[in-house]
């Protein structure tokens, strides 16, 4: 028989009254704090969604299990990708800003290249914005497949999440055939894109999006109607419209209201205007539309890849980087027999024949190009939302200040808001659906 507590007892300190809680009975430890009305309980929580990763505080006051106060801390994953920016050429930028949310790298890309060719009064190719589109809308593929797989084992649902990992890893394939790399590619450039498609490519996609209209499927019958995953989705995270407008939310936490507002649609970009496609909405609020809208959305961003692949047909052999050869970086690049870099006659001519081309891809790579001075603001339809970038040159070879209005900060606002007066257990289903993405939050 033990002769001393073993339970910690509260201390007065600056603070007020605080209970350390280490162990033992939780009901004799609530009923202690209940007996005086004023107390509460201070939680730090988290991170549990796979992409906060170690970053992600969530700050709970609780009575009991009701959450009264909900601060969100965004820790420290500051890289200071949109100072570097200020160091490097205009080109070299590409490959800081596909790494701030690196679970959408593409879309980062685009947004920036949109800006920068605002600013040069120029336009990509048909070619290479029609792969442009392609590759964002595989990359909106996966990039949900992270977001439904892990929310649902989040929530204590294993299978989707193999399920959606299974379908994610064929669409980084692409990327890695297409571009060389699975993430952070910088394959989209000012001007273009990097590089051609590989011989044989088209013929490949296709049957890889008939595969994964098959697997969607059945992914889909796994949750959707699944009466659990109702009760542990269904009404909760509610925030409305007037909620999303006020906190500047987008993407499909803005569309799980019932507004469609889709800048593919709305401010179309890249030719979108020419694709045939649906804005998925839901009127629920909670995170079951959220989910229902990502599941969604995979079959649109299929319909998108398809008519892609037909323009690509009969562009086949047109160019993919500007004409401008003040422009143009890498310079005229074709890939040589090792699949790699130049080709041997390009490098023979500029380094054997022509001392101008030496100088010029010398000048051109070291130096990069001027842009006008001037400021622009693009923005992009990224998988969680409004992704815009605002670049203003000053008329030299690099940036004078790049700043991005990255939607996973707009949209951990709405944390709060989703929470307070729920329980703790809804908290994580709450982020998941917001899906947001540290790299984003904090450069």
């Amino acid at each position: 028989m033990t002769t001393f507590d073993p339970y910690a007892q509260p201390r007065e300190t600056t603070e007020g009254t605080v209970y350390s809680v280490t162990g033992g009975d939780w009901d004799s430890i609530a009923e202690e704090i209940g007996a005086k009305k004023e107390e509460r309980i201070v939680v730090n929580m988290g991170p549990q969604h796979p992409s906060t990763h170690g970053v992600l505080r969530l700050i709970l006051e609780l009575e009991g299990e009701t959450i009264t106060e909900l601060r969100c801390g965004i820790g420290y994953l500051h890289t200071g990708i949109e100072k570097n920016l200020e160091f490097r050429n205009w080109t070299q930028g590409t490959t800081f800003v596909t790494r701030m949310d690196y679970l959408s790298p593409l879309f980062n890309e685009t947004a920036y290249c949109l800006a920068v060719e605002k600013l040069l009064g120029i336009e990509a190719p048909e070619r290479a914005q029609v792969i442009r589109v392609m590759m964002m809308e595989f990359n909106r593929i996966s990039s949900h497949m992270v977001a439904l797989g892990t929310g649902a084992l989040e929530l204590g649902a294993m299978s989707p999440m193999f399920y959606a990992f299974r379908e994610r890893e064929k669409v980084l394939n692409v990327f890695e055939m297409i571009s060389g790399l699975r993430m952070n590619m910088a394959y989209i450039r000012p001007g273009g894109v990097q590089q051609d498609l590989p011989a044989g490519t088209i013929p490949q996609l296709r049957e890889l999006i008939k595969d994964l209209r098959k697997n969607f499927k059945d992914n889909a019958t796994l949750l959707i109607g699944n009466s659990i995953w109702i009760k542990r989705t269904s009404g909760i995270g509610y925030l409305d419209l007037a909620g999303c407008t006020t906190l500047g939310v987008t993407g499909p936490v803005l569309r799980a209201t019932g507004l469609p507002w889709d800048l593919r649609k709305a401010q179309p970009y890249s030719g979108y205007e020419d694709y045939e496609f649906d804005v998925i909405t839901a009127d629920t609020c909670d995170v079951y539309g959220r989910f229902l809208i990502r599941m969604n959305e995979l079959e649109q961003s299929l319909r998108i890849i398809e008519q892609c692949l037909n323009k690509l047909d009969k562009l086949n052999g047109a160019p993919v980087m500007v004409e401008d050869k003040k422009i143009a970086w890498p310079a005229q690049l074709s890939v040589g027999a090792d699949g790699l870099g130049n080709s041997l006659e390009h490098i023979r001519q500029i380094m054997g024949t022509s001392m101008e081309s030496l100088i010029h891809h010398f000048k051109l790579v070291t130096e990069g190009f001027r842009v006008p001075a001037g400021q622009s603001y693009a923005a992009v339809e990224s998988p969680r939302g409004e992704l815009g970038c605002h670049a203003v040159s000053d008329g030299g070879t690099r940036p004078y200040r790049v700043h991005f209005r990255e939607p996973s900060f707009n949209n951990l606002q709405a944390t709060s808001a989703m929470c307070e007066g729920s329980m703790v257990a809804d908290v994580v289903g709450a982020v998941a659906s917001i899906d947001p993405v540290m790299g984003g939050v904090d450069r």
